[in-house]
């Protein structure tokens, strides 16, 4: 605690400040602190999002997109003013700071922003209908959950019905704290279930260097390897078995990254069922029930434990 007031003091005579006490809100991002940690929301963007919208009384949905709805690129009419679409993805976009739940379909949504449709529009407004039926929802950063760091990764092959390539899908947490999350599209097509799986993986693995020599640079120093939980026995088995050449020529450099790290014991790709595969949120639309137990299990509360 002498720290920061020492560093208060340092920067009020360096810059003309104030000190406005304990964070509560910031740039749209609400802040509520308690024994338990701290939650983080947009309960108010997301307010106000609604009301732009005209959606404050809508009939809440439990999906933020239809499970049985594939977008393609030439679906409805083209609209006449695409900037309405532009703005409301953009306003989405910030909005996955603290909702990882929507990340999956604002990425795929943010795919048609150079020419969307009335259909892309009213999936976009769907997720609106989503949202508010979860206004109060957001993460909690806990303060009493172990200092061990593991990811989760997972891969959509084949799943862009445009283009046929995999949506990566990983989330990073520290203890019960979700730390970084993330959902994206291939570059290039991946032949196999495995090669998107071992994909997906050299991904996270690379997220997962950054985020401890981050953590070190903080003070956080005595890091155990990091397990990174994978639902494909493919290609756990090619990131740790140099044998299978014949299912890695095609994948070449991502596989002997991964396994450059698993040597050096800074990462170890582990198992774990589909129906606990945390990232499955992100690289998938889901059943309600699934898509609910995943976002618990990630540290996604719906309402702020204070008013709990």
């Amino acid at each position: 605690m002498s720290s920061i007031i020492q560093a208060k003091q340092f920067l009020s005579t360096e810059f003309k400040m104030k000190d406005l006490g304990e964070l509560k809100y910031f740039l749209g991002i609400e802040v509520d602190r308690n024994d338990q940690g701290i939650f983080l929301s947009q309960r108010k963007y997301v307010a106000d999002l609604l009301e732009d919208y005209g959606l404050m009384d809508c009939k809440p949905l439990k999906l933020p997109m239809d499970t049985h709805v594939k977008l393609l690129t030439s679906s409805g009419d083209i609209l006449p003013n695409p900037e309405l679409y532009q703005r409301l993805i953009g306003k989405l976009i910030y909005l996955t700071i603290t909702r990882p739940d929507i990340a999956y379909t604002v990425h795929v949504l943010s795919q048609f922003m150079h020419a969307p449709t009335t259909v892309h529009f009213q999936a976009a407004k769907r997720v609106l209908r989503y949202l508010a039926g979860s206004r109060e929802q957001g993460i909690l950063l806990a303060s009493k959950s172990a200092a061990k760091l593991q990811a989760y990764c997972d891969s959509d092959w084949g799943g862009c019905p445009n283009t046929r390539r995999s949506t990566t899908g990983f989330c990073i947490m520290l203890g019960n704290s979700p730390l970084t999350w993330k959902s994206k599209k291939k570059s290039v097509v991946a032949r196999s279930t495995a090669e998107a799986e071992c994909r997906a993986l050299a991904m996270t693995v690379c997220e997962v260097i950054w985020i401890k020599q981050l953590l070190k640079d903080l003070g956080l120093k005595n890091l155990n390897t990091t397990p990174i939980f994978c639902d494909n026995q493919a290609a756990l088995a090619i990131a740790s078995n140099p044998v299978h050449h014949e299912k890695t020529k095609h994948v070449g450099i991502d596989c002997h990254f991964i396994r450059d790290q698993v040597g050096s014991g800074g990462v170890l790709p582990t198992y774990v069922p589909s129906a606990q595969q945390l990232a499955d949120v992100l690289a998938k639309i889901l059943t309600t029930e699934q898509h609910q137990t995943l976002l618990f299990k990630l540290g996604v509360l719906q309402s702020s434990p204070l008013s709990a």
